[in-house]
């Protein structure tokens, strides 16, 4: 049996609120052991006052002392979680410090999360997952090529997408809305290897992720069932071609979203989630269906728009969508509604996710969202950079998927 990944916890306050069960469970069930790390009362005082950040709380001075002590190599660990409460802003701080300061002094895989008392495991599982797979299968991410045939199959919340590819070249692409998971699976990949000219029985190896990657993966006997972080991390910097050096990767989903910082074609930090709907490809559905136009006219519409027309401050979806009905009532343009729609999306997403990454270029969008024109030009914005949207990039899980798969080849 594969010994399980040693996890070391930095966190102040898990203990109090009743989370601190259920980040052990997602560790559990990924194989991995969580454990604090031990340190001595005076390595305390004297690692917290080398450190150099002032802080009030016992929790976190404990945690700088903790983070030192592993970067210095005094503790073993395979993999480091970070967790504090969101409500805190000194926590948020010695968060964010901590997490860069573990990424650019050593190699461990270190993630960090800030949670609420209503958190549930299964939140922490993506986050787990993919910690565990970087600590686990460091080679495995590192592939550069894909070799023979092999299928990736993303099935995410909105979208079912699957790739085919040979030989280091897409061939087949299969693409449709999510609705009875399988049946959804199923049919984009019918589509995918009709276009690829490939029989299903020719496919070296499978990968899945997504949503529902565990059940479609059981149905279709993947080879690598695998957490969207890392699968999408790969497939961006891979269609990009910047599997070497830094890059950052923004993944706007239908229900979720992923910022992910990678260096050589390996995930590092990663953060994901959202406050609500409102910063997510989601809200920009429900925009073009209030605007009258399909979804793939909406970047172009707002891209001949100005989004400070059109003034946007809430969070929430509802009265995001609110707001955008009222602009419409008082006379605002569809075009500026469109460009404020996009900017509300980006401007979260900066807020929210990228404050927890480091951004270096090349920033890689990926993701259907990615295809909103309107969306790219306000992150490019926010960012000051310009952003890369390689080819094929909504199919980005499924091309990782298809990628990493091919190291399970030889396997066989």
């Amino acid at each position: 049996m594969t010994p399980p990944v040693r996890i070391a916890q930095l966190s102040c306050g898990p203990e109090y609120s009743g989370v601190q069960q259920e980040i052990n469970e997602a560790a559990k069930s990924v194989n991995g052991e969580i454990f604090f790390p031990d340190i001595a009362l005076k390595d305390i005082i004297k690692d917290f006052n080398e450190f150099g950040l002032d802080v009030r709380s016992p929790d976190l001075k404990l945690a700088i002392a903790r983070a030192k002590a592993l970067v210095e190599g005094r503790i073993d660990a395979d993999a480091v979680f970070i967790a504090t409460c969101f409500r805190c802003a000194e926590a948020a701080i010695v968060r964010n410090e901590l997490r860069r300061y573990i990424h650019t002094h050593s190699k461990l895989p270190v993630v960090s999360y800030s949670f609420t008392e209503r958190t549930t495991a299964g939140t922490l599982l993506t986050r787990m997952e993919a910690l565990t797979t970087i600590a686990r299968r460091r080679a495995l991410l590192a592939r550069e090529v894909q070799e023979g045939i092999t299928l990736g199959v993303d099935s995410g919340s909105s979208t079912t997408k699957a790739i085919v590819m040979k030989d280091n070249q897409i061939i087949g692409t299969g693409w449709q809305p999510t609705t009875e998971v399988l049946q959804s699976a199923r049919d984009v990949i019918a589509h995918a290897l009709t276009e690829a000219r490939i029989k299903r029985e020719e496919i070296d190896a499978v990968g899945t992720t997504g949503y529902g990657r565990f059940l479609v993966g059981r149905d279709i006997n993947a080879d690598l069932i695998q957490e969207e972080l890392t699968v999408n991390s790969k497939g961006a910097v891979y269609l990009a071609d910047r599997q070497h050096g830094p890059a950052t990767v923004i993944d706007i989903g239908g229900m979720d979203n992923k910022a992910i910082s990678v260096q050589d074609g390996i995930p590092g930090t990663f953060t994901m989630g959202g406050i609500c709907a409102g910063a997510s490809g989601r809200f920009l559905e429900m925009t073009s269906k209030r605007l009258g136009v399909d979804i793939t006219e909406l970047g172009p519409l707002a891209m001949k728009g100005f989004s400070r027309n059109v003034p946007m401050n809430s969070y929430c979806i509802v009265f995001g969508t609110q707001s955008l009905v009222n602009a419409l009532a008082a006379g605002s343009s569809r075009e500026d509604v469109a460009a404020a729609a996009c900017h509300s999306v980006a401007e979260q997403v900066f807020e929210q996710q990228l404050q927890e990454v480091d951004i270096k270029e090349p920033v890689i969008m990926v993701g259907g969202t990615s295809l909103i024109e309107g969306l790219v030009h306000a992150m490019g914005e926010l960012l000051q950079t310009k952003i890369m949207v390689p080819k094929h990039s909504q199919y980005i899980g499924a091309v990782g998927s298809a990628l990493l798969a091919s190291g399970f080849i030889r396997e066989r």
